[in-house]
């Protein structure tokens, strides 16, 4: 019998008796206005409070008052008055400056098991935060209306980072996440919240598409407590042609990642004809394994059409059990499906095969694990469980 045949002798009715219900998805783009307190005291110092303007970090000065952007694999050269790619970042006289310090545009209270981070504190709720702004352009993007919007263009509230551990710890989240659009664009902002969060007790978990330079990634594993990485496909066709930027950055961020030992998690997103082929898939796993190792967590996401591609239709959940095959037979230990029902959303034990955490959709419960062990046969599980 196989892990899926043991998770179907789970019955619905006994699995939802324990969660209350089956979570259903939240909506990622509100912001549930007003936040208690928010608003109400002065943004951090050197900030105008209202743009959220500072200085960024990440920046080389050139001649005739133009810059260099050193965040992101774009390395845009931006003139004066003019933003980089990300729309966020703007050169006034010879400096840049982020425009979304302390200022986000969507704020909620989510699972962590929707970022989804399946092996860091499971069970656990996710103070979640968002600015305008992203430095790709993917065409199948679920949070378009916020990712591929400027500042101005959006509703948002003075946020900054002292609040948003106070609000984290006042609705009892366990967590921050940085998330909905892509963090990397408002790093000063992600950073700070990071560092405060690590010295009162609440870890902040960035939720990126991992395109970024090396510096300033290493500089945020210091502070951050996890990372997940949406890995778009592993052609360089796909990333030029669907997201406007590069496959091998996003590889080099995860080779980093694994350096810093810091704990990560990988999503790919499988989209019909696009990036759902075997050999593409068996290729990708065997590069995870080779370079990352076995017991990075690995999750296929369901595709449906939004925003700039609605003419190819949802991903069949064959299509996303056959990738967890593959991804196992390759020596992944830990393969999920994510946005179907089945099987393949619970924890099992490599060693044993017992379930070790049953999750549906968003409620997980840890039923076979004492501490990081397997409770049955004492193997160890790679994560941080708490």
């Amino acid at each position: 019998m196989n892990n899926d045949d043991k998770y179907k002798n789970v019955s619905r009715r006994s699995f939802l008796k324990f969660c209350g219900g089956a979570l259903t998805a939240c909506t990622t783009c509100s912001l549930p206005l007003p936040l208690k307190g928010a608003g109400s005291r002065p943004p951090a110092a050197g900030v105008d409070k209202k743009h959220g303007v500072k200085e960024a970090k990440y920046f080389e000065k050139l001649a005739e008052k133009k810059i260099q952007c050193a965040l992101c694999p774009h390395e845009c050269r931006v003139a004066d008055l003019e933003r980089g790619t990300c729309g966020v970042r703007e050169n006034r006289d010879g400096t840049y400056y982020t425009l979304v310090y302390g200022a986000p545009c969507s704020a909620n209270i989510d699972p962590i098991e929707k970022k989804p981070l399946f092996h860091y504190f499971p069970g656990t709720e996710a103070f979640s935060i968002a600015t305008a702004g992203c430095n790709f352009v993917c065409k199948f993007c679920q949070n378009w209306e916020i990712s591929q919007k400027r500042p101005e263009q959006v509703e948002s509230i003075d946020l900054p980072p002292e609040r948003v551990i106070a609000i984290a710890k006042n609705k009892g989240c366990k967590l921050v996440a940085h998330t909905y659009t892509e963090p990397v664009i408002y790093y000063e902002y992600m950073l700070d919240c990071a560092i405060l969060g690590k010295r009162e007790g609440v870890p902040n978990v960035m939720i990126s598409n991992g395109y970024i330079r090396e510096k300033p990634m290493r500089e945020l594993c210091r502070s951050l407590g996890a990372v997940k990485i949406d890995l778009k496909a592993f052609t360089e066709k796909f990333y030029a042609e669907m997201c406007a930027g590069k496959l091998k950055p996003v590889l080099d961020t995860l080779k980093v990642l694994k350096d810093e030992g810091i704990w990560f998690e990988i999503v790919v997103l499988l989209i019909p004809t696009l990036n759902d082929g075997a050999k593409e898939i068996s290729d990708m796993t065997q590069w995870i394994v080779k370079e990352l190792g076995p017991d990075v967590p690995l999750h296929f996401s369901r595709y449906y059409p939004t925003f700039m591609l609605k003419n190819i239709p949802p991903t069949p959940p064959e299509t996303l059990l056959a990738a967890r095959k593959i991804a196992l037979a390759n020596g992944v230990k830990f393969v999920y499906v994510g946005n179907i029902l089945s099987g393949a959303e619970s924890t099992f034990c490599p060693r044993c095969g017992k379930i070790l955490i049953e999750r549906m959709r968003f409620a997980s419960r840890v039923t076979g694990m004492k501490g990081n062990k397997c409770k049955y046969c004492s193997e160890t599980i790679p994560g941080v469980f708490g």
